[in-house]
């Protein structure tokens, strides 16, 4: 018998004063089995920091042809494209030249600092994509099945709060 999806319920308000995005969003996500937590976690904060009304998850880690989150045109262009973890060149590339876009987060300092040691050089040809690393300590702790955040973006920090604790997450541009 195969381990099902965990759905988490969220409701998330989100002030990002860099961006003037002033929003709250009603979402429903699956944890795939083989996720864990920070993962999870990683993938609400990446939507956090680039909301927008277009801007939507995939089917993620069930697809190699599609990124954790994009966001598209009216015309099914895809404007921004965003990956999670340390994808190889050829997805790079690969996505590089589909997206106007295209933003990978890392969130584990010691791989990603092995993985970025590996592409840094080959990555600087792409135009069209940013890296950055979050650092959100401790972030797997505000999970739960229904979750109500408080996300506020300011000077490039994000300031997430739940009923029970909050975290100041900084996204490092590598």
């Amino acid at each position: 018998m195969a381990i099902s999806s965990t759905i988490n319920k969220l409701s998330v308000t989100i002030a990002n004063m860099d961006s003037h995005y002033y929003q709250s969003h009603e979402l429903t996500l699956a944890q795939h089995p083989s996720e864990t937590d920070l993962r999870f976690m990683m993938r609400l904060i990446a939507f956090m920091a680039n909301a927008s009304e277009r801007l939507s998850f995939t089917k993620g880690m069930d697809s190699d042809e599609e990124p954790d989150l994009w966001q598209k045109t009216l015309t099914d262009e895809i404007e921004l494209w965003i990956d999670l973890g340390q994808p190889d060149e050829k997805r790079i590339r690969k996505a590089c030249g589909r997206a106007q876009q295209v933003i990978i987060y890392t969130y584990q300092e010691r791989k990603a600092k092995v993985w970025w040691e590996q592409q840094q050089a080959k990555l600087q040809r792409f135009n069209n994509l940013k890296v950055f690393h979050i650092n959100a300590q401790g972030v797997e702790a505000m999970i739960a099945r229904s979750m109500k955040l408080q996300c506020n973006i300011q000077d490039g920090e994000i300031y997430l709060s739940d009923e029970n604790s909050s975290l100041v997450i900084t996204l490092d541009r590598l």
